[in-house]
């Protein structure tokens, strides 16, 4: 596949389970590489990714790529605080951040942010005592400490209940509008896709079947990217 995205874009990732669109956010990361001879991954300028393999460039990468994941992947015996505090430790050294001896600009940073997400209340609280929406915002924040200038997210309201999923989306919209952030979201909920993202990618079996406007996908496509179940499965759904 050959996919481009521009810097401040919001971008959906939506295909039947299996279509690669986890593998494509983990391989922008470095997370996964690419076969061997199946061309480069460039993040911001730089490759980051070629020939199979992980170039130099891919920690510097991932000190402005902010991943969140579908189960949150906080600490769950630390503070909400001290979990959003770990993503300063790329600007620190290792052993500052073992005993947390972080710079009070950092904490400073760090509260600002979980405020903005709306979770400062439960800053002291362990992570494993919060519900699944506020570990989320939680990790949405330590995105932003770290000083990540994109976000991918994968699924990242798949876990959540309706009211809580709508929070987490409405965020990442105000940080992409609001802040520039680049955000590339995977998503299995096509109509939060169409709600919420200027641009959708489809994929299916490793292919990309659609790249357009979220207001260009019609039903027709739905179902040649899902298969014929999907109408039925799409209004039980929105019903």
């Amino acid at each position: 596949m050959s996919v481009e995205v521009g810097a401040g874009e919001m971008v959906a990732l939506i295909g039947p389970s299996g279509s690669g669109k986890s593998t494509l956010l983990r391989s922008i990361t470095g997370l996964q590489t690419i076969d061997p001879g199946k061309g480069t991954i460039s993040v911001f300028g730089e490759v980051v990714q070629k020939n199979g393999r992980t170039t130099g460039a891919v920690r510097a990468a991932r000190q402005k790529l902010g991943m969140i994941f579908q189960q949150f992947n906080l600490v769950g015996r630390l503070s909400l605080f001290s979990n959003v505090m770990l993503g300063a430790l790329g600007r620190i050294p290792g052993w500052k951040g073992l005993l947390g001896l972080w710079p009070s600009s950092d904490k400073q940073l760090a509260m600002a942010a979980l405020h903005r997400v709306g979770v400062s209340d439960y800053a002291a609280q362990r992570a494993n005592t919060l519900s699944g929406g506020q570990q989320q915002r939680g990790a949405i924040a330590r995105a932003m400490v770290q000083g990540a200038k994109a976000i991918l997210a994968d699924e990242p309201v798949a876990s959540l209940d309706p009211v809580s999923a709508r929070k987490v989306m409405e965020l990442l919209v105000e940080l992409n509008k609001r802040d520039g952030f680049g955000v590339i979201v995977t998503l299995h909920q096509v109509d939060y896709a169409i709600r919420y993202c200027d641009r959708v990618i489809a994929l299916k079996a490793g292919q990309v079947v659609y790249d357009g406007p979220s207001t260009g996908l019609d039903t027709k496509q739905l179902i040649d990217i899902y298969g014929p179940e999907f109408e039925d499965a799409f209004w039980e759904t929105k019903a």
